[in-house]
């Protein structure tokens, strides 16, 4: 095995030329002999005995050479390229240019790796944090929501059906004068203004009383996940059964006592100015640390190849899938109720797989600007620490988390300390 060349395609693609000889290939070419022919049947020899020149004079010189290929691609290829200087971002695309018994394999593999970056003026970026002030308008919209979670479901007859209530129907749906799969329901619990529905459902049942039985009608959305029906006009047969409404309990210190902490309402509106005034605090340093790195990609040139964004966004959708699971729902199931298709929902971490990806090369490039260095005792620290947050052992953490990568990070946080202590914050 040896490399042979490398040639440089663009500013972060590479093309290795690889050759393994004659002797190489014929060792691997034997190997998967070995382990292939406890398969093969000849006649005249028992299963798994037949010689390896029958086989090939059975089924060919090269019968094979694809098995001794791919074994080569783990044991020689891989870790020839792995070997090399180049931070590979993407899998390697590795194709055979040539193959023969006599001269061996030769390879060419295009590696993907991370970009040039430059940086300067990371210092003393100036940027203006601003704190929203705390009105009472703001406490008595938490007030609100406080009575609306202790409010309780009545039922309501002397009046038609409003916003905000919860009608309580039969429906069944027809498209073309027949009732579709699906589309029928007893005494189902619709919060209308939820827009739960079709478009054009809920607003038809507002202004029915109860006992009325009438027929509304919509179009389905274009891209409505059940394809008989995207873009369909369709009628639903409706009997409004019930309509209930929120009522909410009287604003005094007896509510305030019952639903919190506090004795009374203006204990209880002190204490929540004071919550708000500190998640305002917190926003605002949010907001200031986002226009800080704002500035400071604003000040990186770089040509960064897309498979990095790409690969961003997959890891973004692996920590969604995961935190669907922990709710019972897969990825399936989140993309028919939102009406959308992978590629779709991918696009919704586009701008943020962009300025993670752009941020975290601007820190690796301030970092080696700053010489900033992490022992293997801070490593140690910051493994036991994660450990410790997830109720892990140390070797669990090593064996998901790489001690390299680890350290990586934390040269990554140090630069981002080094441009945030610096910074010139305006509020």
């Amino acid at each position: 095995m040896s490399l042979v060349s490398t040639n440089k395609i663009d500013a972060t693609k590479y093309e290795l030329i690889i050759n393994v000889d004659a002797e190489g290939f014929e060792k691997a070419v034997q190997d998967a002999y070995m382990k292939a022919r406890k398969k093969i049947n000849v006649n005249g020899f028992r299963k798994g005995k037949a010689p390896r020149k029958m086989i090939e004079q059975l089924y060919g010189e090269n019968v094979f050479y694809e098995d001794a290929v791919n074994a080569l691609v783990n044991t020689d290829v891989a870790p020839t390229v792995e070997e090399t200087d180049y931070e590979i971002v993407a899998a390697p695309d590795i194709e055979v240019t040539s193959l023969n018994k006599n001269d061996g394999v030769s390879f060419k593999v295009t590696i993907t790796v991370k970009p040039d970056v430059e940086i300067s003026d990371y210092k003393g970026i100036e940027v203006d944090k601003t704190v929203n002030a705390v009105t009472d308008e703001d406490v008595d919209k938490q007030i609100q929501a406080l009575r609306e979670r202790n409010g309780r479901l009545v039922t309501v007859e002397d009046r038609a059906a409003e916003n905000g209530d919860i009608a309580v129907i039969d429906f069944e749906g027809f498209k073309d004068g027949v009732a579709f799969e699906g589309g029928k329901d007893s005494n189902y619990e619709l919060a209308l203004g939820s827009n739960t529905f079709v478009p054009g459902f809920e607003e038809q049942i507002v202004g029915k009383k109860t006992g009325e039985e009438f027929t509304i009608n919509v179009t389905f959305p274009e891209n409505y996940q059940m394809e008989e029906l995207a873009g369909q006009p369709c009628e639903f047969k409706i009997k409004l059964n019930e309509i209930k409404a929120k009522e909410l309990p009287e604003l005094d210190d007896e509510f305030v006592k019952d639903a919190t902490e506090f004795d009374t309402l203006d204990e209880l509106k002190n204490d929540l100015k004071a919550k708000l005034e500190e998640r305002a605090a917190k926003n605002a340093e949010i907001e200031a640390d986002n226009k800080l790195f704002e500035s400071l990609i604003g000040k990186m040139t770089a040509d960064i190849p897309q498979v990095m964004f790409e690969n961003k966004i997959d890891e973004m959708v692996r920590d969604f899938e995961m935190r669907l699971s922990q709710q019972g729902l897969n990825m399936e199931m989140y993309l028919m109720y939102t009406n959308m298709d992978m590629a779709a929902f991918r696009k919704t971490f586009e701008a943020q797989a962009q300025n993670q990806v752009k941020v975290r090369l601007a820190l690796e490039k301030i970092a080696e600007l700053e010489n900033v260095e992490v022992t293997d005792a801070q490593v140690e620290e910051e493994i036991n620490r994660i450990a410790e947050q997830y109720s892990l052992t140390a070797d669990k953490v090593k064996s998901i988390v790489s001690p390299k990568s680890i350290k990586a990070d934390l040269k990554v946080a140090e630069a981002s300390k080094i441009v945030k202590d610096s910074a010139k914050i305006n509020g």
